[in-house]
């Protein structure tokens, strides 16, 4: 029987990292010591790098994740990298158990003919960007551009039409990064094309999502009606499914809509696949090209094939938004093709001690929310394995010690808390919700300026 605390080290920190914490303490508290990795000084991943800035009720969740930090027994190492800071030898000798709630932190390419063109772009770079995230501070796009294609009908491809088509004032009263916001007044997008291979019954973006996009002050939205002429396996989604039902009830009412005289329009267009992204003399994004799909239902699901209708659409900016995609992570087995860590329910084989949750366990898929079930099954597997004595033999040496000894720039949880009231009241100061520092040299900068003398 065990009888010291359970020392675990969790790696990552944003909604999993910190939903795997608050099962951990509801389990095992007072008898489980947590220590949290990131390699930025900032928490919560994807809620404060990924969630669009005019999204700020989603990123109240933060609050929860307050909590669970605040809990005893729980320690924030930031601005702490995996893999160059510390390894996964250096984790297991300091703790029973690791636990990798990374996400995913690549995008999922096209391979088509053209797509590394001037003007074409992962989404997740402007996300970032756009985010303030210090990974993505240096990004430039072709904002001068008139028509623009997003490449998806996920949430993130329809976050990344909402910005585009979003008006200064708007954008303005978000927490939106400074550049991207300077950049973006002086945008000289008109029209924004919304792409889905499939129909509008398979489209994965949410009814919030959706409704939201006719809701924008500067800009219509339309979908072009024989998009809408639905096929037997698309009804009968439909019919199965009530939010499918609610969506495309949304999408047809768009497509019913008169163009008015707002400045920008948003076009959301089915059934078409890109097939290659055309360029000029200058290898800048001239033209998209798209084959029309239909739809069939095989094997109970519906898959689209491509037709001989092509069609190139004048664009000069392209966002592929086709889905995020996990990276390898040194010292773990890795499956290149799910961009995931292969487990049993979040236990890595092969690895005494070591675990996976969120995305990097079972790839890219739901919401925030789904985390929470995801890292509970996770911290099942770590409870088991603590009974039968299945885990790490650490030495005695507190990780704070040994981050000392290699000279490495600790950002505890007191720090960032202080960082997040920095970046409040610079915000304030605008009238905004808060102003982001985007390099982390500016984070560390700022701290340093604070506990400084007078």
């Amino acid at each position: 029987m065990m009888t010291e605390p359970l020392r675990v080290a969790i790696v990552g920190s944003g909604p999993t990292g910190f939903y795997t914490a608050e099962w951990l303490q509801k389990e095992l508290q007072p008898n489980v010591r947590l220590d949290m990795f990131d390699r930025l000084p900032t928490p919560y991943g994807l809620v404060r790098g990924g969630v669009a800035p005019d999204h700020q009720k989603i990123k109240s969740v933060t609050a929860i994740y307050d909590k669970i930090a605040a809990q005893p027994g729980l320690r924030y190492f930031g601005n702490v990298e995996y893999g160059r800071d510390v390894t996964l030898e250096d984790l297991l000798a300091h703790y029973h158990q690791v636990v990798f709630c990374t996400g995913a932190q690549s995008d999922r390419s096209m391979g088509i003919v053209g797509e590394d063109l001037e003007g074409s772009y992962a989404a997740t770079d402007f996300v970032g960007w756009y985010n303030a995230h210090p990974d993505y501070r240096h990004r430039s796009f072709r904002l001068e551009a008139e028509r623009v294609a997003v490449i998806g009908v996920g949430n993130v491809a329809v976050d990344v039409a909402r910005i585009l088509c979003r008006t200064s004032e708007e954008l303005a009263a978000t927490d939106i990064a400074e550049h991207a916001l300077e950049a973006l007044k002086q945008s000289g997008v008109k029209e924004v094309v919304m792409i889905g291979r499939r129909g509008p019954a398979q489209a994965a973006f949410t009814l919030v999502e959706v409704r939201e996009l006719g809701e924008m002050i500067g800009a219509d939205v339309s979908v072009p009606p024989a998009d809408m002429e639905l096929d037997p396996a698309s009804l009968a989604e439909i019919k199965a499914d009530k939010a499918t039902a609610k969506k495309v009830e949304v999408l047809r009412e768009f497509s019913q809509r008169a163009r008015s005289d707002k400045p920008r329009h948003l076009s959301i267009r089915f059934l078409q696949s890109p097939v290659e992204v055309v360029g000029d003399e200058q290898g800048r994004v001239r033209a998209l090209k798209l084959v029309r799909n239909r739809l069939v239902a095989m094997d109970g699901k519906v898959i689209c094939q491509a037709t001989d209708e092509v069609e190139e659409l004048p664009v000069q900016m392209v966002f592929r938004s086709v889905g995020y995609l996990g990276v390898a992570l040194p010292g773990l087995p890795f499956d290149s093709r799910s961009g995931t860590v292969p487990s049993e329910g979040g236990r890595v084989a092969g690895q005494t001690g070591v675990y996976v949750a969120g995305w990097i366990k079972r790839g890219p898929s739901g919401v925030i929310g789904t985390n929470k079930p995801c890292a509970r099954e996770t911290v099942e597997k770590m409870k088991e394995d603590r009974d039968a004595g299945r885990m790490s033999a650490p030495g005695s040496e507190d990780m704070a010690e040994f981050l000392a000894r290699k000279g490495v720039r600790v950002v505890s949880y007191p720090d960032w808390q202080r960082l997040d009231q920095l970046e409040v009241s610079r915000g304030q100061a605008l009238g905004r919700p808060r102003l982001k520092y985007s390099r982390i040299e500016e984070m560390l900068g700022a701290l340093d300026a604070e506990v400084s003398p007078a």
